[in-house]
């Protein structure tokens, strides 16, 4: 490679101003019959002595003098194959690979001449052997680069003449026959196209005779006309006007338009784009229907980096379908409010702000065209705003405003709000630097928990309606864990504790009983109820001692079995604990009334309402039992290189449980419940439970009395209720199939590039499989005879994603009701690529939310109201 720089500047020196004596005039340097070094620098003189030879020395007076330069920066250029230097021209050639810096400005090509007499350059491509052009030129100066076919550019005014341009500008690129660049670098283009295709040749463009270019502001044409695949359209504007400015811009949202065959003809989503700042932009959208439907949608979207990021979407409507009068005739008023909100974790460590907001009318759904398949099959909404904040060493305080939505019942459940505050654990006798083994009051550590919140559960019409307060329940809980938790004999871990409680409420209730009379004179009536305001508290405490250990068996098999172990851990733990009978009238929390039909006394806690619930009534005094099993298998492993087996959980865990109340009289065993899961081949989860009661029913199979079932049946348990409940989750796609449909466990596996490229070659499809079942088993008493209620409940859901072609993509959504034996919310996508455009096919083809959406539209945002659309909304059938 060859290198040249010279440095020149507005001064006349020896090299740009160089009189007849000068060695400049009589040399004539050809690299081809020379041997140059790689690279050779001439500053200020060049270093190259008189050539001797008659054929290659030049007249004097036949070399043009040359003009002053206003060059004020160094001139590098460099070329790979060669360079020529004509002294009578005062030009330089250079050949392939060519590159010529100057300030800002950077030229690359395989052909260049410049001309120091004019301070001008030119480039254009060089043909092959084969006859193609190559090495066509690339100018850049600053963020503009334009490719072309030949250029010439003069240094002094700093204009240009370019020929055949491709440039790209603001997202779109330019296209022109010729380009004349000016110095403030303003471009004015003769026969050009702009589009956002990125091929050499575009699929489409708008075509125009000239146009005019303002870096950073728009880009001005004359008449233009669309055209696709250089076939013209009817599509043509008077002039055009392109945004050509870098970050956001504000502008006006063009609706797109249609016609419903419930709601009429139609403008949507039409309105104003506001980019507020670099960190918040805003838009203002609006709908009308010619039968009386409108819609007004606010969306703002905000960022700051590093430290939090969010969107906000309000929708108001007022959706009416069908005619005034007609039997299908609709009205409603529809909102909807969606927040989300996140911090950046480093923004600020010790505290943390999240929303997740998404409360709507009931039937807002049913008018929502852009709603996702969760949104279409689900009926529950929730929302969170939610705060965090770490103060101190020990303390956490935390605060939640929720909200949660049925728009199938129509009630709304919202929490306003919820606080909790926390300190981590204390341990009173513990000294700081303590040396030497802890003492067993040196375990004992005590809590703090306080949580507070006020919620209402009312139907959505009522939500913020005029006395809508009066339905608010509220109260704040106290609780003072005190435990410790020592060893004994090495192996026995004996836990300790004591737990206060304190409820603090802002009113109780207070129950009587009502008379009323009817025709035949029987007294009958009802009970009534008063909600009397004013701080009360209520408190209680109770008592645990637990004593559990872990108990390993371990069955090893022969050398050659493909089972080497099976390992059984066993859990027991006993435990003790009390609870006073909190109501007694000495602590004044529950009271009663007489049912004058029954001539009952009727016993009511005066916190049955409570949020957070009431002390417990009855004396008890449980010794619990509790015994939890493991079983794992070993078994050996060939893929396994490292240790040659591998492990399968056969019962994760199995646990009975059951109690035995001292402080009663009668039916002092309480139910034995038994649970499970397990695990299989990684992707089916089975879990069991069951309820076994020790004591007989009455004739009328409704109250139990004190007579085991072994003394009666002679057997030790009564089942109550049983359940078996499965879930597989389970995704197929071309690794599953090759690895194994069920893989028992991931392993690091070393990667192999070849066939990590044999794999990429493939078609990329995946089907996803979630399948639930439940089966819940009970015995009911009905004229003394058993009966046996089954209930099945199933559910499956399945999703597909498939990559037919590189263009070509399909996605399934679906499941299947068991109940009713049909299939639920289906949705189908077809996607075809087409470089810069794209065409979709979305189909729901039954249900409720029946309709087909085919649009083929460019992909490029600048022109996205450029599409052709067929649709046919779920409310047109």
């Amino acid at each position: 490679m060859f290198s040249l720089i010279l440095n020149v500047s507005g001064q006349n020196n020896s090299t740009v101003d160089a009189g007849k004596d000068s060695l400049l005039n009589p040399i004539l340097v050809d690299s081809s019959s020379i041997l140059m070094p790689d690279s050779i620098k001439i500053v200020d003189s060049l270093l190259i002595k008189m050539d001797t030879i008659a054929n290659d020395s030049v007249a004097m007076d036949s070399i043009p003098p040359m003009q002053s330069s206003t060059l004020d920066a160094q001139v590098d250029y460099q070329a790979k194959d060669s360079l020529r230097f004509d002294l009578r021209t005062r030009k330089v050639f250079l050949y392939k690979e060519d590159n010529i810096t100057y300030g800002s400005i950077n030229l690359q090509g395989d052909y260049m001449e410049i001309d120091f007499t004019k301070n001008e350059i030119y480039s254009r491509g060089m043909e092959d052997s084969t006859g193609k052009v190559m090495g066509e030129p690339i100018f850049k100066e600053s963020d503009d680069e334009f490719a072309s076919v030949e250029m010439k550019y003069n240094f002094d005014t700093k204009k240009g003449l370019i020929s055949g341009v491709s440039t790209e500008e603001s997202g779109g690129f330019l296209h022109g026959e010729k380009i004349k660049k000016m110095p403030d670098n303003t471009a004015y283009i003769q026969g050009g196209r702009f589009t956002t295709c990125d091929l050499d040749h575009p699929h489409y463009a708008f075509r125009f005779r000239k146009s005019k270019v303002i870096p950073g502001d728009k880009i001005i044409t004359g008449p233009a006309y669309f055209e696709i695949a250089d076939v013209p359209t009817p599509l043509l504007v008077p002039f055009g006007l392109f945004p050509n400015q870098s970050g956001k811009q504000s502008g006006i949202i063009i609706p797109s338009y249609g016609e419903s065959a419930s709601q009429g003809f139609y403008f949507r989503d039409g309105g104003y784009y506001w980019a507020v700042s670099d960190y918040m932009d805003l838009e203002f959208l609006g709908s009308i229907y010619t039968r009386g439907s409108w819609a007004l949608n606010t969306k703002a979207s905000y960022k700051k980096r590093y430290r939090y990021t969010g969107n906000l979407n309000l929708k108001y409507a007022i959706n009416i379908v069908g005619s005034e009068g007609s039997p299908d005739y609709n009205k409603s008023n529809d909102f909807a409010i969606q927040w989300s909100h996140s911090q950046d974790p480093k923004s600020r460590p010790k505290s943390k702000f999240s929303a997740n907001v998404n409360m709507r009318s009931s039937s807002y759904n049913q008018y929502e065209l852009s709603n996702t398949y969760e949104d279409k099959v689900s009926s529950t909404f929730q929302s969170s705003v939610n705060y965090s904040t770490r103060f101190g060493e020990n303390w956490n305080f935390n605060a939640n405003l929720s909200h949660s939505q049925n728009t199938q019942t129509k009630i709304v459940t919202m929490t306003l709000p919820q606080i909790s505050l926390s300190g981590t654990r204390f341990y009173p006798f513990r000294k700081k630097d303590k040396a030497g083994a802890l003492k067993w009051y040196d375990n004992i550590y005590l809590t703090y928990t306080m949580d507070a919140k006020n919620t209402v559960s009312v139907a959505d019409s009522m939500m913020f309606a005029p006395g809508w307060e009066q339905y608010f329940n509220n109260g704040m809980q106290h609780k003072i864990p005190i435990s410790s938790s020592v060893k004994i004999l090495k192996y026995l871990n004996w836990t300790n504790s004591i737990n206060l409680t304190s409820r603090w409420y802002s009113q109780h209730i207070d129950r009587y009983w009502i008379d009323a009379t009817n025709i035949d004179n029987d007294t009958l009536g009802s009970m009534g109820q008063d909600t009397i305001s004013g701080f009360i508290t209520a408190n209680d405490f109770s008592l645990s001692s637990n004593v559990s250990t872990k108990l390993y068996g371990m069955y090893s098999f022969g050398k050659n079995s493909p089972v080497k172990a099976i390992r059984h851990v066993v859990t027991p733990t006993v435990g003790f604990s009390y609870r006073p009978d909190f109501s007694e009238s000495q602590y004044g929390y529950y009271d009663s009334y007489i049912n004058a039909y029954t001539e009952e006394v009727v016993e009511y806690s005066l916190f049955a309402n409570g949020i957070y619930g009431s002390p417990g009534s009855g004396k008890s005094g449980n010794l619990n039992f509790s015994l939890a099993n493991n079983i794992e298998m070993k078994v050996r492993d060939r893929n396994d290189t490292v240790t040659g087996d591998r492990k399968i959980v056969l019962i994760d865990n199995l646990t009975f449980t059951t109690s035995y109340n001292m402080a009663v009289d009668s039916l002092n065993w309480q139910p034995l419940r038994i649970s499970g899961r397990t695990k299989l081949f990684k992707n089916i989860d089975i879990r069991y439970n069951s309820l076994w009661d020790p004591y007989i029913l009455d004739s009328a199979g409704t109250k139990n009395l004190n007579q085991t079932e072994w003394s009666v049946n002679r057997r030790l348990y009564r089942m109550e209720n049983m359940s078996w409940s499965t879930g597989l989750n389970l995704t197929l796609n071309n690794n599953t199939l090759k690895d194994g449909l069920f893989k028992k466990e991931d392993k690091p596996k070393s990667i192999d590039k070849k066939k990590e490229e044999t794999k990429s070659g493939t078609i990329p499809w995946s089907i996803n499989l979630s399948y639930n079942l439940s089966y819940n088993m009970r015995h009911d008493y009905l004229n003394y005879e058993l009966i046996r209620d089954n209930d099945v409940t199933q559910t499956l859901g399945f999703t597909a994603n498939l990559q037919l072609t590189p263009n070509w993509k399909m996605n399934f959504r679906s499941g299947y009701d068991f109940k009713n034996e049909k299939l639920t919310t289906t949705m189908i996508d077809i996607v075809r690529d087409l470089h810069c455009w794209e065409m979709r096919f979305n189909w729901t083809p039954f249900g409720t939310w029946k309709s087909w959406n085919f649009s083929i539209n460019i992909k490029s945002s600048m022109f996205k109201d450029l599409k052709v659309e067929k649709k046919k909304s779920h409310l047109d059938y």
